[in-house]
């Protein structure tokens, strides 16, 4: 069975080779084997090869950190799926291989739709979806501020606040995406830049803003403060500047603001949360099968075009998407 494996970290296209892995097997009683469709390189992915993720398992591993397949095989126990259904790679289950073996039980079949869209369900959005109920506790007409909007979170923060009825002010660095977004349901959507809290206040009438999410860090995570109201929280999800985040004691103290970090690993970690799956991605994936919840898509490729696979990701204009088969 072919698999993607990280050697060494580094470069993804010398630490990472294709690789032949023992069989699965049947399934356990309460398994069931997944014949692997599809799976993006996420920056996630990226970061685990060069070694910097918060999560490292010993090398050599598997790579790939979500996915979409079909069922080829189900244990005697097992009743949520059937033989030919397509269903999720459960998150951080190594999905860069012919097949996966999983035991979890709050996997349900999937609707039809596209392959490459289904595939890139099982982390961005719930990390959207997560950030947008558990933080904040906004209602509908409140307004969401959010940086990085064009990144796959944020395209998916937007369609699922607005189908919550909150309203979203989302911030870019590049004019051309304006229209994109607004395409997308977006309320608002500005240029980052100095005077971005002015512009916040002034495109939503001095409204009192509760709740920010942050995936850029640097000096944005202090401009996102600035546009909030008293007792604000800025949700951290990520840090793609690559820089440490610049922010406000005296704003901290006397406005009571605060910033909370969120990490979809600890959220699934926790036993309880993922009692919540079944319900959370029943709620998704009609979204991303009606194509409210979208990302670009760069191209697809097989496991053997690896490393042009990788460098396309790198650049961030859409995603690359593997499938086990070459193209």
């Amino acid at each position: 069975m072919k698999a993607i494996q990280l050697n060494r970290h580094g470069d993804p296209t010398d630490g990472v080779s294709l690789v032949d892995i023992p069989d699965l097997g049947p399934p356990g009683p309460d398994e069931i084997i997944i014949d692997v469709e599809a799976s993006p390189i996420q920056p996630t992915d990226l970061l685990m090869i060069a070694g910097t993720y918060g999560y490292q398992p010993p090398t050599p591993h598997i790579l790939g950190v979500e996915g979409v397949g079909r069922v080829s095989a189900v244990g005697s126990n097992v009743t949520h799926v059937t033989e030919g259904d397509r269903t999720l790679i459960p998150p951080f289950t190594p999905a860069w291989s012919q097949q996966v073996k999983t035991s979890a039980p709050w996997l349900r079949p999937l609707p039809d739709g596209d392959v490459n869209q289904l595939s890139m369900l099982g982390m961005n959005p719930l990390t959207a979806y997560v950030m947008l109920t558990e933080f904040g506790h906004l209602q509908p007409g409140d307004w969401l501020l959010q940086n990085g909007a064009n990144s796959s979170v944020g395209r998916a923060v937007i369609p699922i606040a607005k189908a919550m009825g909150i309203r979203t002010i989302n911030v870019v660095r590049r004019p051309e995406l304006i229209d994109e977004l607004l395409a997308l349901g977006a309320d608002v959507v500005l240029i980052d830049g100095p005077d971005l809290p002015q512009r916040v206040t002034a495109a939503t009438e001095n409204a009192d803003i509760m709740l920010a999410f942050d995936c850029v860090g640097d000096t944005t995570t202090e401009e996102l403060l600035k546009s909030l109201a008293l007792h604000g929280n800025v949700v951290v999800y990520s840090a793609m500047s690559g820089k440490p985040f610049a922010l406000s004691g005296p704003r901290l103290l006397f406005l009571g603001q605060s910033v909370h970090g969120y990490w979809v690993f600890n959220w699934l970690n926790d036993a309880g949360n993922c009692d919540k799956l079944t319900d959370i991605y029943a709620y998704l994936a009609p979204l991303v099968v009606s194509g409210a919840i979208s990302s670009p898509v760069a191209d697809t490729f097989g496991f053997d075009q690896f490393a042009e696979a990788a460098t396309a990701a790198a650049r961030f204009h859409g995603k690359a998407i593997l499938t086990p088969d070459p193209r």
